[in-house]
C-alpha cells in the first residue's frame, strides 16, 4: 500500500546519512513495537520511517510546507526548532500521498507526546527514544523498563526528557507536560 522504496529514496536525498540512519533505526524499533502490541506493523513502519524527514530542512520551509499541507499549528511549535519539525514532517507525509490520520498523528506528536496518545502514536513517540542509534545516560534503564511493558518505557523516556530539558534551561514544550500527566492517569491511577 505505501511505497517504502520510494519513501527510502527520498530521504537518503534528504537527510544526512547519520539522520537517515535513525531513521530506519527508528521504523525497525517501531516495527518490533507494533509486532509485541498487536497494532498495523506496516503503518509503524512508515510512520518511524518518515517521522524525521524534514528535521534537517530549514525553518523558513518547514513553515512553508506546513502552510501548504494546511497542517496546524499548537502555538508553542514556533518557538523550537525541534518543536516545528514534528508539524512540518507530519505536512511533508501529508504532501508525499499519505492520508492516514493516525500515521500523520504519530509523526505530528513523536517528539512532544500529548495527552491522549493513539497506541500507534505511543509506539512512535518511543521508538524513537529507544532506537538502536540512541546512545544517551539512561537509554539502556529506558529501555529495559520498554521490555517490562509501553507505559513504563513511556514514563521513564518522558520523565528523563522532562529532567533534561530542565537541567538545560530551554524550553520544555507544554504537551510533553500534558502527555506525562496522561501517562500516569492512563497506566498508574
Amino acid at each position: 500500500m505505501y511505497d517504502t522504496e520510494a519513501y527510502m529514496k527520498i530521504l537518503k536525498n534528504t537527510l544526512s546519512s547519520r539522520r537517515f540512519y535513525h531513521s530506519l533505526c527508528v521504523s525497525q524499533s517501531a516495527k518490533k513495537l507494533a509486532e509485541r502490541y498487536n497494532q498495523d506493523v506496516e503503518k509503524a513502519e512508515i510512520a518511524g520511517l518518515l517521522h524525521d524527514i524534514t528535521k534537517e530542512t530549514g525553518k523558513a520551509a518547514q513553515l512553508e510546507i506546513i502552510k501548504y499541507a494546511g497542517v496546524e499549528l499548537h502555538p508553542f511549535d514556533k518557538r523550537g526548532d525541534k518543536f516545528l519539525h514534528q508539524a512540518s514532517g507530519s505536512a511533508m507525509a501529508k504532501i508525499l500521498g499519505i492520508e492516514d490520520e493516525e500515521i500523520l498523528d504519530a509523526i505530528r506528536y513523536h517528539t512532544t507526546g500529548k495527552a491522549n496518545m493513539t497506541m500507534l502514536e505511543q509506539i512512535i513517540y518511543l521508538a524513537d527514544f529507544i532506537s538502536a542509534d540512541r546512545d544517551y545516560k539512561d537509554i539502556d534503564i529506558i529501555r529495559k523498563e520498554t521490555q517490562r511493558g509501553i507505559e513504563y518505557g513511556l514514563l521513564y523516556g518522558t520523565a528523563y526528557t522532562i529532567k533534561s530539558v530542565a537541567s538545560r534551561q530551554i524550553l520544555l514544550h507544554p504537551m510533553t507536560v500534558e502527555a506525562y500527566n496522561w501517562i500516569i492517569d492512563e497506566y498508574f491511577n
